[in-house]
């Protein structure tokens, strides 16, 4: 059984991004970075994402890298411990350049909300009632 989830997203510039998410809460670890890319920590030791500099993405791959500005092939999406979490995380993403792309969402038993980091990745930030 797969136990760890490991994104693998494409940045424009590797230091702006780690600035971005260090600013949301999120660590890196040093083992597993370079100066092409930076394993960022976002649940434990089960999801992580590899933030690679796009030059060496593209090296990794043998078709055009998505401009996820221009287009997306996925939203990430997190789930949060309450409704002040993904406020927070939001209010955070958004001081740090990111932008939300639609106003929260509250269906009474589920509430969320989004926003695109600065290179133009989506993320899901849901809370959902323990009850539901």
């Amino acid at each position: 059984m797969k136990n760890q989830i490991i994104l693998n997203l494409p940045v424009k510039d590797l230091d702006k991004s780690k600035a971005f998410f260090s600013s949301l809460g999120f660590t890196f670890s040093d083992r597993f970075s370079g100066e092409n890319a930076a394993f960022m920590n976002i649940a434990g030791d089960t999801i992580q994402a590899m933030l690679t500099a796009e030059p060496f993405f593209q090296s990794l791959i043998n078709k055009p890298v998505v401009q996820a500005k221009d287009a997306n092939e996925v939203v990430i999406c997190l789930s949060c411990e309450s409704r002040e979490e993904v406020d927070s995380l939001i209010a955070k993403a958004v001081a740090a350049g990111g932008r939300t792309p639609h106003p929260p969402e509250d269906h009474g038993f589920m509430y969320d909300q989004g926003f695109e980091d600065i290179d133009g990745h989506l993320w899901n930030l849901v809370w959902m009632a323990p009850e539901a």
